[in-house]
């Protein structure tokens, strides 16, 4: 559904993306994970058509974004600082949406105000934050996107009105095939939605896999020995962090989780456990040896 390859985007001599690609399935749902300066909001500016790119491809459904009213009209973004104009009220906007955007869905509309109890009378520059992200929600679903780029969706949103958002949105990828692009630090809320999950560092994909793959690619071992720690036989593995508290030492290790435990039951362990892994810490540890420091972050 969405589809970027080779793009390439320079602002003067810093180079923002560097021949990235990534491949977003119709109906999934893909996170966008990075640190602060990785290129997120770049991609995603080049995703809605706000950016033309230097060289390389950006399409949605096979056409190309930028300057592309088509596509566009079938896009919905929703970025972390949000715009209206400053004059107008909910139901005024609503109504500009209904003349600008071919799918809009009144009755859609109508039903949600009880799901977003706000007064469509009320001029939306002057609500807070969170019921700003409330809005931007609200007339957003209802313009009946195929695609929505979220840049950290649901930042200010109470915990009750994030639960209700990201049920309609899923909803929507179950019922209307929805395609949705989120980018955010929220890894935790990411880890419940996400089915695929790209890593962006330095304007590059370092890592695209489905998520439940990239889980069963990286393991969390906790291991003690009655004497001294097999050096030689732990330099085989392909280990992605150490810790150690008392007798017990904590891996994070690549591999095969069958042919580790296979490995590792030959030194003879009294403890070896295998332990839950998050997306959170999948993050960290890709991203060692990046110039990241993550000694002691995780125990």
């Amino acid at each position: 559904m969405i589809e970027v390859i080779n793009l390439n985007k320079s602002f003067g001599k810093f180079k923002a993306l560097d021949d990235l690609s990534i491949h977003v399935n119709k109906a999934s749902v893909y996170g966008l994970l990075g640190p602060n300066g990785a290129g997120k909001t770049t991609l995603i500016k080049h995703l809605v058509g706000i950016y033309k790119q230097d060289t390389g491809t950006v399409t949605v459904g096979g056409e190309p974004v930028y300057e592309n009213p088509a596509v566009k009209s079938s896009i919905v973004y929703i970025p972390d600082d949000l715009y209206f104009f400053s004059q107008y009220s909910i139901e005024e906007t609503a109504k500009f949406y209904a003349n600008l955007y071919p799918a809009w869905n009144k009755e859609r509309y109508e039903a949600l105000k009880q799901v977003f109890p706000i007064d469509p009378k009320r001029r939306i520059t002057k609500l807070s934050k969170g019921m700003q992200k409330q809005v931007s929600f609200w007339l957003g679903i209802c313009l009946m996107p195929e695609v929505m780029i979220l840049d950290e969706p649901v930042d200010g949103l109470d915990p009750v009105m994030r639960k209700k958002v990201w049920n309609l949105m899923l909803q929507d990828v179950a019922e209307r095939q929805t395609t949705i692009l989120v980018s955010s630090h929220n890894l935790r809320e990411l880890e419940d939605v996400c089915d695929h999950v790209g890593i962006l560092h330095n304007g590059k994909i370092v890592v695209e896999r489905e998520l439940d793959n990239m889980k069963s690619d990286i393991h969390k071992l906790q291991l003690a020995f009655t004497g001294k720690i097999p050096e030689d036989f732990l330099e085989e593995l392909d280990i992605l962090h150490r810790s150690q508290s008392g007798s017990v030492l904590l891996l994070i290790v690549k591999g095969n989780k069958e042919k580790l435990l296979s490995m590792l039951q030959k030194i003879n362990p009294v403890i070896l456990d295998v332990l839950p892994l998050t997306l959170e810490e999948i993050f960290i540890y890709e991203l060692g040896g990046m110039g990241y420091d993550i000694q002691n972050v995780l125990i």
